[in-house]
């Protein structure tokens, strides 16, 4: 073999998101910053999502670039259609279109339906259910231009089996499993993939607040044994925002340990 062989057998491969844009709403915190580090480890510019809370969307940005990535913190409420035009305006300007968007932003208004307020429900319905729609059309217009794109909506295992309580919550993340199928067949043929990622028992700052005979009998009902982590999910959403998932589209994959089987 002669030199110049060795040299390109020894070069490493090109990070697979090298060179794309990647939003990660509400990307301070749990699964929404691991989602933001595990993108920008695979090569892709991140822009921090956030709505209150700027040092920790700083934070993430500061980790980012301390291992050579490029990243911007970008506050909006994702709720808005306001914040949603100025929020894709400044990432246009610092990256260029979206290439990758992760809706990850929501919240929770626990409670007995007959206790929930309807304030309550339109706040959960806007953040985890409506934000996906205008993020995506927001970005869409972008993808559709460069006939590729990635949209990963984050839903929950409770969108699926429902849970007492979550009325709202589990409404609203049902929708997004619906919404992520609808458009997954809307913007196939412009090599556009739209897939749902449903998290079960996750160790989180709302888990981490449960009372611990409640944890310990979720888990007796989890096949793995162990709580979740956001590095589990993330690792999960960075794959479907690969080439590798390309020929995956419209399907909701449940990250839950093997809950309930």
């Amino acid at each position: 073999m002669e030199q110049g062989e060795r040299g390109a057998k020894s070069q490493p491969p090109q990070a697979p998101l090298a060179g794309k844009t990647a939003l990660v709403t509400g990307s301070t915190r749990g699964i929404g910053r691991a989602t933001a580090l595990e993108l920008a480890r695979l090569g892709a510019r991140v822009v921090v999502n956030y709505r209150g809370s700027e040092d920790a969307a700083r934070e993430v940005q500061a980790l980012i670039e301390d291992q050579h990535g490029k990243a911007i913190a970008i506050g909006a409420d994702v709720g808005q259609s306001a914040e949603i035009d100025r929020l894709f305006a400044q990432v246009a300007e610092a990256f260029g279109p979206v290439d990758i968007l992760v809706n990850n932003a929501g919240l929770t208004r626990d409670n007995l339906l007959m206790r929930i307020s309807e304030a309550d429900w339109d706040a959960v319905m806007a953040t985890n259910l409506k934000s996906a729609y205008l993020c995506a059309k927001a970005a869409l217009r972008g993808m559709l231009k460069a006939h590729w794109g990635r949209i990963v909506n984050l839903s929950s295992i409770v969108g699926i089996s429902g849970n007492a309580g979550q009325a709202n919550y589990a409404a609203a993340k049902a929708g997004v499993i619906a919404f992520t199928k609808s458009l997954a067949q809307e913007v196939g043929s412009r090599n556009i993939t739209v897939n749902a990622v449903a998290p079960g028992f996750i160790e989180t700052e709302m888990t981490a607040r449960l009372p611990e005979a409640l944890r310990r009998r979720m888990l007796e009902h989890v096949a793995l044994g162990r709580v979740g982590t956001p590095e589990d999910v993330a690792a999960v959403i960075g794959f479907l925002c690969t080439p590798a998932a390309g020929y995956l589209t419209g399907q909701v994959l449940v990250v839950d340990g093997g809950m309930g089987l």
